[in-house]
C-alpha cells in the first residue's frame, strides 16, 4: 500500500531491541505488557499508547516487565510526515490519545482480512494526518543533530550498500577520523559503523518482503554473507532472515 513499507506484529519475552535506526516513521502499539526504550538519549516507557518514532534516530526496546510484550506496529515511508516533524517525534513520541489507538487498531484489521482497499487506504490516509496533526500541536524541539553529524549521517544513507572508509568521509568533510567518530556518536547515540549496519538490516528486511532469499539479501544489503547478515538480523530483530521472511 503506499505510504506504508511495512507491517510488523511481534510479541517477545526476553529478546531486547539494541540501539537502531529506520529510515521510515514507526507507529507502535502495544497490545499487552508494556516497553521501555530509549529514543535521542532520553528514557521512555509506552503501554497502551500510540508511540511514533521519527525516522534516522536510534532507539533499542525492551519488555518493562518479565511477562514480555505483544505489539503491532506499521512503518510509514520516511515522505510520509513532513521531515520538521521529526524532532517533536523524538521530544514527545508518545501520543495520548485513545481515538488514535483506535484508528491503528481498525487499520490493522483492515490490513489484515482483505477488506475493500479504498477502506483500508482512507483509514491510512487519515491515520497518517491524525498523527501529522498531533506532532504539530506539540511544542518544537530544538536542533540536537549538529552540522557536522548531520552531513555524515547523509554520507552514510548514501552508502549504504558500498560502505564508507572513515578517512574517505574524514577528508570530504575536512575534519580527523577521530573528531568524526566522537561527534557523531555524541550527537547522534551511536558510532558511525553501528549506524551503517542498522541501516543494512532494515535494507535487508525490505529486500526480503519484495521476496529475495535471505543469501541474495545479505549480498544486495551489503553483508559479506548470509552468516554475517543472520547475526545482525538476530541481534536487532530477534529473529533470523529464513523465519522473518517465511512469515
Amino acid at each position: 500500500m503506499p505510504g506504508i513499507a511495512e507491517v510488523l506484529h511481534a510479541r517477545f519475552v526476553a529478546h531486547a531491541y539494541p540501539l537502531h535506526v529506520h529510515d521510515t516513521w514507526t507507529v507502535l502499539l502495544v497490545d499487552a505488557g508494556a516497553v521501555r526504550y530509549d529514543l535521542g538519549h532520553r528514557a521512555h516507557g509506552t503501554g497502551s499508547l500510540v508511540t511514533v518514532l521519527p525516522p534516522h534516530v536510534p532507539h533499542d526496546g525492551r519488555a518493562a516487565t518479565s511477562a514480555g510484550f505483544r505489539k503491532r506496529v506499521l512503518y510509514l515511508e520516511g515522505d510520509a510526515l513532513p521531515p520538521a516533524l521529526a524532532g517533536r517525534a523524538a521530544d514527545a513520541p508518545e501520543l495520548p490519545d485513545p481515538r488514535l489507538a483506535a484508528a491503528v487498531r481498525q487499520l490493522h484489521a483492515g490490513l489484515l482480512d482483505g477488506r475493500e482497499p479504498l477502506e483500508v487506504q482512507s483509514r491510512a490516509a487519515v491515520l497518517v494526518d491524525a498523527v501529522g496533526a498531533h506532532l504539530s500541536r506539540a511544542p518544537a524541539a530544538p536542533a540536537r543533530d549538529q552540522p557536522l553529524a548531520r552531513r555524515l549521517r547523509s554520507l552514510l544513507d548514501a552508502h549504504v550498500v558500498e560502505g564508507l572508509a572513515l578517512a574517505r568521509a574524514a577528508d570530504e568533510l575536512g575534519v580527523t577520523g577521530a573528531h568524526l567518530v566522537r561527534t557523531f556518536t555524541r550527537e547522534v547515540g551511536m558510532p558511525p559503523h553501528a549506524y551503517l549496519t542498522t541501516r543494512r538490516v532494515d535494507l535487508a528486511r525490505r529486500l526480503l518482503l519484495a521476496g529475495h532469499r535471505p543469501a541474495e539479501a545479505a549480498v544486495l544489503a551489503g553483508f559479506h554473507d548470509q552468516s554475517h547478515l543472520n547475526r545482525h538480523f538476530r541481534r536487532v530483530l530477534g529473529t533470523t532472515p529464513g523465519r522473518f521472511a517465511g512469515r
